[in-house]
């Protein structure tokens, strides 16, 4: 029996309201997104009625293999053939090899590995080593980031998110993006870590200047921090280089993955750190442990992952298809000036800046009619997040340029019809 379509539409979501979250069912509801994930394959998802998209939304990069890549469902068949989730107290000879490869990947002597499930743990994790390593309490990390709904990540995000749960743990404090004397301002020797995505996609895929994160790793070594950076989204081929901050030539203290490490198949997530930094969890091993991080059976498919990212061509194909759409981005901007503002891009890792905060919803809204899945970043509204899988082909990329010019129109209409 297939384990799709087993109810209809309205069924799936009245259960869903009923037992999962009645405010998700009630908001997509209320803004006509009624889209539930039905077959899936490549770069293509169909709902349950049969309509299909190209998924240009990946979930935040979980799918930059497309759905249900073959050789990631094959790696995880072989492991389940012989293993399980392992036990986390022990030594593990799958998450050896899998560190060993991670270190093997990462710039600088990133070469040691705490694995978790999700990248909120990851985040607290990293924070938790600067906290440790320099036996300071301060935080900094971008206004309008985000990093995850767990504790100390929390902390780090924006407002929207934190402010219910205050107090927050003390020691954090925000500064602007890509904006390195508002950074030197907020340095002082009270600082263990400053954490920055490479690139903020839920702030709406802010490219920073090409020579802000040599300036950040010049203020860490300054005063002594602990500088981290979150791959979670910009990670593992996105940016056309295995890591987002390999483009901008730096090496980070800490290096956090997550969402695409799973292949779209089994969650696992790792903060990379370097050796500097071993000397507070060698004398402390059991301060942090994660029952199902680095499960063995996902240390399996999380090497058939890199194994793919790393073939050769692989990188160049990405670096291609950014190509494809860095040309189209400009034919878009000159055909819908009224509209597209600004088209935001380092590799894969794009977002178009629309006029208003009304014009990412609508693009959402209209993609469901041009056969595009993408989202709008939550913290600036007005940019859609351009976030394909990276085994898209050429053609099927200048289909979605073709698509995103009729979203574009529709946009387009409804702004300018609009008092």
């Amino acid at each position: 029996m297939s384990l799709i379509g087993r109810d209809d539409k309205e069924r799936v979501i009245e259960r869903f309201a009923r037992h999962v979250s009645s405010g998700k069912a009630r908001f997509f509801r209320e803004v006509g997104i009624d889209f539930i994930f039905g077959r899936r394959e490549g770069i293509y998802v169909w709902d349950l009625d049969g309509n299909r998209m190209i998924n240009c939304h990946c979930n935040g990069g979980v799918f930059n293999l497309g759905h249900r890549h073959p050789r990631i469902v094959a790696a995880l068949q072989e492991a389940l053939r012989e293993l399980d989730i392992g036990n986390h107290h022990l030594i593990s000879e799958h998450r050896a090899l899998l560190a060993e490869r991670l270190a093997e990947l990462s710039p600088g002597d990133l070469n040691r590995v705490v694995f978790g499930v999700g990248g909120g743990e990851a985040v607290d994790t990293a924070i938790k080593l600067a906290r440790g390593h320099t036996g300071r309490p301060g935080i900094i990390s971008a206004r309008g980031g985000y990093h995850g709904h767990t504790g100390f990540a929390l902390a780090t995000g924006d407002p929207k998110y934190s402010d219910p749960f205050r107090p927050l743990p003390p020691g954090f404090r925000q500064v602007p993006f890509g904006d390195l004397r508002a950074l030197e301002e907020a340095m002082d020797e009270s600082v263990a870590g400053v954490i920055f995505e490479t690139i903020p996609a839920t702030l709406g895929i802010v490219v920073p200047p090409e020579d802000y994160f040599a300036g950040v790793r010049e203020l860490c070594d300054r005063y002594g921090a602990v500088m981290i950076i979150d791959e979670v989204q910009t990670g593992l081929g996105r940016c056309g280089e295995v890591w987002g901050i390999d483009t901008f030539g730096v090496a980070p203290d800490i290096l956090v993955t997550a969402k695409g490490l799973s292949g779209g198949i089994y969650p696992i997530a790792a903060t990379v750190y370097a050796d500097r930094l071993n000397p507070f969890l060698d004398a402390n091993p059991f301060i942090h442990v994660s029952t199902f991080g680095g499960a063995e059976v996902g240390c399996h498919v999380a090497l058939e992952v890199l194994e793919v990212i790393t073939e050769e061509g692989f990188l160049e194909h990405v670096r291609e298809l950014a190509a494809v759409f860095g040309r189209g981005f400009e034919e878009l901007r000159a055909a819908h000036p009224e509209v597209l503002v600004e088209a935001r891009q380092r590799g894969l890792m794009m977002g178009l800046k629309m006029a208003n905060e009304t014009c990412g919803p609508l693009m959402t809204l209209a993609g469901f009619r041009h056969g595009v899945l993408t989202i709008y970043a939550n913290n600036d509204t007005s940019v859609s997040q351009i976030l394909p899988p990276l085994i898209m082909e050429v053609g099927e990329a200048e289909m979605v340029i073709e698509a995103l010019d009729g979203m574009l129109s529709e946009v387009e209409k409804a702004v300018v019809s609009s008092p």
